[in-house]
């Protein structure tokens, strides 16, 4: 039987890429968005390969539809099918509301919300069993921001979260007789690149005394609640947010 395929976007660094690593141990073929950082796909891809999976990346901006369009046509003609997806791209830059400027407000949601959105419609339209497809599963990355609502941090990002959350909620509901089954995993502060590229690199240390188990989780950890998630273990598991959080 060919290898099932598992999209990941965002997939160059951070939870993505340890995704992907354990996808392909676990069997899938792999198809991986980037946005920017060539070297880091890859790099990635190299590794995927080794595990005997078939690799795809594509570069992407999924707040972008054509971009999102593209990657699809992609996956069709490489693939001809999608059993995975997992909503990971994500943005954040560290911002007080009083500073927000709306075109960076705008440019947030897009690639944390819109985006989402746009790879959920793509994949139901393939994995969709009144469309021929044989059911799916969408993993959407949200956070523990979403909950705790991260004031003088990020709020605006945590909204975007929240939005997730919903949307999981609403969208499992709306495909669960398509075959298709949509669950969330809430990453707490987790030890990847995401928080210098937000303009905080020391924000684990200053932070770790609030988690419970007092330090950062790894990305593979997240990557493990994913892949359980997609498994055939988690079969009766649908519209549920998963805290990966140390306790928090």
């Amino acid at each position: 039987m060919d290898k099932p395929l598992m999209l990941i976007t965002g997939g160059s660094q951070g939870i993505g890429a340890a995704t992907a690593l354990l996808a392909a141990q676990a069997g899938y073929n792999i198809c991986f968005s980037y946005h920017s950082q060539a070297s880091f796909a890859q790099q990635i891809s190299t590794q995927l390969t080794e595990l005997g999976a078939e690799v795809l990346y594509v570069q992407a901006d999924v707040s972008i539809e054509a971009d999102v369009l593209n990657l699809f046509d992609q996956i069709d003609t490489r693939f001809g099918r999608i059993d995975a997806l997992i909503n990971n791209a994500g943005i954040l830059r560290k911002k007080l509301v009083v500073d927000i400027d709306v075109k960076e407000l705008e440019k947030l949601f897009g690639v944390n919300v819109i985006g989402s959105f746009i790879c959920a419609r793509e994949a139901i339209k393939r994995m969709a069993v009144s469309r021929g497809g044989k059911g799916g599963v969408i993993v959407n990355v949200s956070s523990i921001a979403s909950r705790v609502g991260s004031p003088f941090e990020y709020i605006d990002y945590a909204a975007t979260k929240g939005a997730i959350d919903t949307f999981t909620l609403g969208l499992a509901k709306e495909v669960v007789a398509e075959g298709i089954r949509v669950n969330a995993v809430r990453p707490g502060i987790i030890q990847t690149e995401i928080h210098a590229k937000g303009g905080e690199p020391g924000r684990i240390e200053r932070l770790k005394s609030v988690i419970p188990m007092q330090r950062a989780g790894t990305a593979e950890e997240v990557a493990k609640a994913i892949l359980w998630l997609v498994s055939d273990d988690s079969s009766y598991t649908t519209g549920h947010l998963l805290d990966v959080g140390g306790g928090r």
